[in-house]
């Protein structure tokens, strides 16, 4: 027997096979959930519906994250085919490339603003959408990262946003906790994904990560799939509105040297 078996999981953000998401929906399925897909209409094609074929998901829906009218037929149609949802992923961010370089004072208003709607604000978005379908028992998680709670050279008005939704978090579960819905973050180490090759120095910051975290190795998405699994299951099922660290051990160091 699965841990998921007989749970059904919509996954927000697949990209490509180097997701983080990906990574997820990978452990899931093998866990034996029922998993869908949505994400923007641009991937959905020459993306993500490859993908969703290989591991036998027939759910693939374009969306975007910033229309609530959209988010809302997303979940209308998978109501429809599925009914409620078990597991919700959130794996989506965005932040202009020229606020992912230089110095946080520079970025701009309208940024500024992008930043906080696409990568923390939709986290609200969708899960007031999936609140109907959801139930005791259910899981709602999105991903983190470590620059939300220090700085982190050219994560910039992303770290603000990831702070942001870290909070969120924690409001929701706050929200949800009565109804026995959980919600978490996932807060990564460094992965060589499509969304990090955005940001400015990643690969002198991921360059040495497996020669300073404690475990002394990269992070893979595989990973964050094996937390995430957690998180959706019963085994974490008096865990709500905290971020688990997925980093190697990273976050406990106060100041990290290379040997």
């Amino acid at each position: 027997m699965g841990l998921l078996d007989g749970r059904k999981a919509l996954i927000f953000g697949v990209a490509n096979d180097h997701s983080i998401a990906w990574g997820i929906a990978k452990a899931f399925h093998e866990a034996g959930a029922t998993v869908g897909f949505s994400s923007m209409e641009s991937l959905i094609e020459r993306r993500v519906r490859p993908l969703a074929t290989s591991i036998g998901a027939t759910f693939v829906e374009p969306c975007d994250i910033g229309s609530d009218e959209q988010i809302r037929a997303v979940f209308d149609k998978w109501h429809a085919a599925y009914g409620d949802v078990d597991v919700l992923v959130h794996a989506v961010a965005y932040a202009k490339r020229e606020d992912l370089d230089g110095l946080f004072v520079d970025t701009s208003r309208d940024g500024f603003a992008t930043a906080l709607d696409v990568s923390a604000y939709s986290l609200v978005a969708v899960t007031r959408e999936a609140r109907p379908y959801m139930h005791a028992g259910s899981s709602v998680m999105t991903l983190s990262y470590y620059g939300a709670e220090k700085v982190v050279t050219h994560y910039n008005v992303m770290g603000v946003a990831k702070a942001a939704l870290e909070a969120t978090v924690r409001y929701l579960a706050a929200d949800l906790g009565p109804e026995g819905i959980r919600v978490n973050a996932i807060s990564a180490g460094p992965i060589r994904t499509l969304s990090a090759g955005g940001i400015a120095g990643f690969r002198k910051l991921y360059g040495p990560f497996n020669e300073i975290a404690p475990l002394r190795r990269h992070m893979t998405i595989e990973d964050v799939g094996n937390s995430a699994l957690y998180l959706a299951s019963h085994l974490s099922s008096a865990v709500t509105g905290e971020v688990i660290y997925v980093d190697g051990g990273f976050n406990i160091l106060g100041v990290p040297t290379i040997e």
